[in-house]
């Protein structure tokens, strides 16, 4: 496979590289990579046959907006080839109780915002942040209706968000004729895996494309740590990193290192790759804060595992999913079609104890 081996996201046409550029670490060079890094950065993922670019009007107080509307201005002819995402939702003026959340006149000026940051007059997927307890969803759907009607936004999706809101959300637009959910943002890695429960259930049912963020669990499994490489040397992200560091992580580290060695290429490269292969995954948002990094993370584009080594790696992993999951995979099978096969699914037929 290749970055310009390109998927349609969801049931949109919208094409997509099946890695997207995550730029959340573009600021000022504090904590992240400064604009003249961040250029290169794109330079090389857009050379690379990428198209992908995803942001947030949030992230570091809007300043990852401003690069990609910096770097835009100096490259004019990138902007219409690319397919450029950001999110609404997080408040960047904390003492006013409309400037954040997923009501009209919060997404309206956060979207005000976020062009004028962005140098541009439209974004080609714009996504709700995280779920908004406060807001109605047909509040939300019929302003993001508008916004597409208006030429504003050419695609929506969800990121952060319960299935049962993703359920209402995707029924409702199609009972009103409003603009449909394209794709589901969801934490996932081999680290964290309880996605595949309920937001994974809603993409098979709806059609909706997912594109996981943090893929190497907040840099665990970058290869830089091991069971003789414990320390967590970047504050900014130890308080994510350090609880993961157990006797379980170390033992998938192996697994992957193995792994690794077998197929010559990295441990980033395995676990971006077996994300990357799970069926229900159309996209994986890889970041970067150097270039060196970019170039570690798009090399595992070109890693295919094989269906022992995903199953070898998904078992060390297997996720403690919510009630009825566990329920239904244990007694409900059984307990409706015996100790038949239907549809390839075979079971046996449940017994009373």
């Amino acid at each position: 496979m290749q970055l310009d081996s390109y998927r349609t996201l969801g049931r949109s046409g919208l094409r997509v590289s099946p890695l997207a550029l995550g730029t959340m670490t573009f600021d000022d060079g504090g904590w992240g990579s400064a604009p003249r890094d961040s250029f290169t950065i794109i330079d090389h993922y857009l050379d690379a046959g990428g198209n992908f670019l995803d942001t947030a009007n949030q992230y570091n107080g809007g300043a990852s907006e401003e690069t990609l509307g910096a770097y835009f201005a100096q490259h004019p002819g990138r902007r219409d080839r690319v397919v450029l995402a950001t999110k609404f939702g997080g408040t960047l003026f904390p003492d006013d109780p409309n400037a954040g959340g997923a009501g009209r006149k919060a997404v309206v000026a956060q979207l005000e915002g976020s062009l004028r940051r962005l140098g541009t007059d439209y974004v080609d997927l714009y996504w709700m942040h995280q779920w908004d307890r406060h807001t109605p969803p047909e509040e939300t759907l019929s302003t993001l209706d508008d916004l597409v009607r208006s030429g504003k936004v050419r695609h929506i999706g969800l990121s952060n968000t319960p299935a049962w809101w993703i359920a209402q959300a995707v029924t409702t637009a199609a009972f009103r004729g409003w603009e449909t959910v394209a794709a589901l943002q969801v934490e996932y890695s081999l680290l964290a895996r309880t996605a595949e429960g309920e937001q994974f259930g809603a993409a098979r049912a709806f059609g909706l494309g997912v594109t996981p963020w943090s893929p190497l669990a907040s840099g665990v499994l970058s290869g830089k740590y091991s069971r003789s490489r414990t320390e967590v040397a970047d504050s900014a992200r130890s308080g994510y990193a350090a609880p993961m560091l157990t006797e379980s992580t170390f033992a998938l580290l192996d697994v992957l290192e193995r792994i690794a060695r077998e197929l010559g290429t990295t441990v980033a490269a395995v676990a971006l790759a077996w994300v990357r292969q799970q069926r229900e995954v159309t996209s994986v948002l890889v970041g970067a804060r150097t270039p060196r990094q970019l170039t570690d993370n798009l090399a595992s584009i070109a890693v295919t595992l094989s269906d022992e080594q995903l199953t070898e790696l998904g078992a060390l992993t297997t996720p403690s999913l919510e009630y009825p999951r566990p329920f239904s995979e244990e007694v409900g099978i059984g307990y409706q079609q015996g100790s038949t096969t239907i549809n390839g699914l075979s079971s046996t037929a449940f017994q009373r104890a």
